[in-house]
């Protein structure tokens, strides 16, 4: 219920009064059944901004402790994630990436979308970097479709370390043709059909957004040159890290 009191009435109505985001390709977005969309990562507001577009309800991942916080400002924060469709990744799992897997599955299972970022992080410069192949093994246990997302100009509304969005200009969100990788049936765990897999995903998402490709991770690129990669420690990615060692090395 809170979910959509703040996608219809508070929060949504003010999203889109105020920055008017603009969506392309919202037919790709199948209307009864579930899927991954894939999107391209500029900004904080991109978890605000895609899911305000659609009429389905968009679900991404957030660590468990942003739910179990005590005291007000547990109960506000637990609330607010709520409204905006965050659901908690079980850390009883010794492997936060493999615990973040079991939660997408699940929450695919339930017929719904779920939102995922597979370079990990936030773009750095603007450009499109290396995905990482949890994206992949999610679409190969769960059978969903992927739908390429690209946002676009959320970069320059809110970049790193603005807390409160420029009005100007629009942002955008454009969805891409469903990709069925229904071909690789079975054949989650093996690296060679999740690279190539997420490889086909960043392609789209290359040509959908017009951002020059990068073949590094952007994680690698932020800690060479001392940026925060993310929301913190590794613990605290399970949301991000769904895109990297599930199971297997850190950057598979």
């Amino acid at each position: 219920m809170g979910y959509w009191l703040a996608k219809f009435v508070f929060l949504g109505p003010l999203l889109r009064m105020l920055w008017r985001p603009w969506v392309q390709g919202a037919e790709n977005i199948p209307s009864d059944r579930p899927a991954i969309i894939a999107s391209n990562h500029l900004s904080f507001c991109d978890s605000f901004f895609m899911p305000i577009v659609i009429r389905r309800k968009v679900t991404f991942l957030a660590k468990a402790e942003y739910f179990t916080t005590p005291g007000i400002k547990g109960r506000l924060t637990r609330s607010f994630m709520t409204a905006v469709g965050m659901v908690p990744v079980d850390r009883g799992d010794s492997d936060a990436a493999r615990a973040a897997l079991t939660t997408g599955v699940r929450v695919l299972a339930e017929g719904t979308l779920l939102g995922i970022y597979p370079e990990g992080t936030r773009s750095p410069d603007g450009r499109l970097y290396r995905g990482k192949t949890g994206v992949a093994r999610l679409a190969l246990e769960s059978g969903a479709l992927v739908i390429p997302c690209a946002m676009v100009n959320t970069e320059i509304i809110q970049p790193a370390g603005r807390l409160f969005p420029k009005l100007r200009p629009r942002p955008g969100v454009m969805f891409g043709k469903p990709l069925d990788f229904s071909r690789y049936e079975g054949m989650s765990g093996d690296r060679f059909v999740e690279r190539s897999m997420t490889d086909e995903i960043m392609y789209e998402l290359m040509q959908l957004s017009g951002q020059e490709y990068v073949d590094q991770y952007a994680a690698k690129v932020k800690a060479a040159e001392g940026k925060d990669v993310g929301f913190g420690s590794r613990e605290r990615d399970a949301v991000r890290e769904i895109g990297n060692r599930v199971p297997g090395t850190r950057a598979s």
